[in-house]
């Protein structure tokens, strides 16, 4: 489904592009940074928000196919892409209908949480990968520890209409792994991306694509 009408947030976007602002300063910016190092060849980017990654990928990637839904965001990356210090071609698209292969990689940041299947947003980039090829990741997840997972669960209705689509509750790892991909290095920490926000479980990782499609 081509379909883009249903990923239009407008003012939630245009208050994502300053809060992502924020959340590099206090560390994202370096999280971004440790989940696109070590990247070559041809990447897809999903989600590819405000473009915030493009000006971190090293000079071993020879393309960056961006896929951005949001035309808010998705104008804003535009601009980023110009100043990247790679090729980066931005396209409006969605998780679950990726620009055809193959790509030696697929980069995820804070983008899992908010597709309405996780499930069919991962098929979509085992089927544009090259075998072995592998998914770099940077989300947020569910809480390990039960009552703050419980107390996910419980807002995640609310926190999905403010926030456009976000679920607060996801173990993207898991899923990661039930689609088909080998998760070779995971690193999990807390981590307050605003202020006013208490500081919540997240992983950077790498997995490669190991069940054939």
């Amino acid at each position: 489904m081509n379909e883009l009408s249903r990923f239009q947030h407008p003012r939630f976007a245009r208050m994502y592009v300053d809060a992502s602002a924020v959340a590099d300063k206090r560390g994202g910016r370096e999280h971004r940074r440790r989940q696109l190092t070590g990247l070559s060849g041809r990447v897809v980017e999903i989600g590819a928000g405000n473009g915030r990654n493009f000006a971190l990928y090293p000079g071993t990637v020879t393309e960056v196919v961006a896929v951005e839904p949001d035309d808010t965001l998705r104008s804003v990356a535009e601009d980023a892409a110009r100043s990247a210090p790679v090729t980066v071609h931005v396209m409006a698209g969605h998780a679950e209908a990726l620009p055809d292969g193959p790509f030696d990689a697929a980069v995820a940041s804070l983008v899992l949480c908010t597709v309405p299947s996780i499930e069919r947003a991962l098929a979509e980039i085992a089927r544009v990968l090259r075998p072995g090829g592998e998914l770099r990741f940077y989300e947020h997840v569910r809480s390990s520890n039960p009552v703050f997972g419980l107390l996910e669960d419980l807002i995640a209705p609310l926190w999905r209409r403010a926030a456009a689509g976000c679920h607060p509750n996801r173990d993207s790892v898991a899923a990661i792994e039930r689609a088909g991909f080998s998760v070779d290095a995971v690193d999990r920490f807390a981590f307050a991306p605003q202020p006013v926000i208490p500081r919540t479980a997240h992983v950077i990782g790498r997995a490669l694509l190991t069940r054939a499609r």
